[in-house]
């Protein structure tokens, strides 16, 4: 049973996209995640759209390592969003042959966040990506129930959603709600670890979110449920964004833990199916 474990952007970051990749090879992992767009104003990303060399330089690390990219972050739907405007995102998305999209859906309208979705879903068929809907509790889209309802009635056949260890661990979602997904609208999930709950106000989900996940197996989120009722080779995205971890252990072996923490996780998952 194979699985691919993807680096995630936000564990390998500040390191740069050719930087990533190579340390996913070095560690074992199968594919990267690199973000083009950044979540906020000011935030942290890869220029790829507009540095060429950059491009270049990630694309020969690719070649020279056999790492693959997974998916690019990330799409925020807003009130105003257009996905004309987001033609040169997934141009490069093209480009380096991602396969998925990580989309946030921040219009409380729903009826036009549906339209939206669909849109981009739309946009990105030519380029071979999947739109994968993330629910957040401190977004529009709060639970794997809203999310669903949203994927479906946009129908689209490249839009998905994306299940991620800490929101759904932080939201009203439940296995039973997990188990509902379609597997044709699941195409990656993350992993993480941290404290489960609804009572978090949105300050605090933001930050744990950004800058202070646990590895697997060292919270209190049922992870081994949750890919219980997933499908059993989904491929999964190490997603562990954690400051003091970092500056502690550094990147690399904070990123080699999460893989084998990961890895450890899912083998309990197999051994119970």
């Amino acid at each position: 049973m194979t699985r691919t474990y993807s680096l995630a952007y936000l564990t390998a970051a500040p390191l740069a996209a050719p930087e990533a990749i190579s340390l996913a090879a070095r560690l074992g992992y199968g594919a990267v995640g690199l973000r083009a767009l950044p979540s906020a104003p000011g935030g942290i990303f890869d220029p790829l759209i507009d540095d060429k060399r950059l491009l270049r330089e990630t694309k020969r690390r690719l070649a020279d390592t056999g790492i693959t990219v997974f998916d690019v972050e990330i799409i925020r739907l807003g009130a105003d969003f257009s996905a004309k405007a987001v033609l040169p995102f997934l141009e490069v998305c093209g480009e380096l042959n991602a396969k998925a999209v990580l989309v946030a859906g921040d219009d409380p309208d729903e009826a036009r966040l549906t339209a939206s979705f669909a849109a981009f879903c739309e946009a990105a068929t030519p380029f071979g990506v999947t739109g994968d809907l993330e629910f957040m509790a401190w977004t529009a889209v709060k639970d794997a129930k809203s999310a669903l309802r949203i994927v479906t009635a946009a129908g689209q056949p490249n839009g998905g959603i994306l299940v991620d260890t800490l929101h759904a661990g932080r939201s009203t979602t439940t296995l039973d709600d997990l188990l509902a997904i379609p597997a044709s609208r699941l195409h990656y999930a993350q992993i993480c670890d941290a404290t489960p709950g609804t009572h978090f106000t949105d300050a605090e989900l933001i930050h744990t979110a950004r800058q202070e996940r646990l590895l697997p197996g060292e919270g209190t989120i049922d992870i081994t449920g949750m890919f219980a009722a997933l499908p059993a080779t989904l491929p999964v995205s190490i997603e562990l964004p954690n400051d003091g971890a970092k500056d502690k252990l550094g990147v690399e072996e904070w990123a080699r833990r999460g893989l084998e923490t990961a890895k450890a996780v899912i083998a309990g998952v197999i051994a119970r199916r």
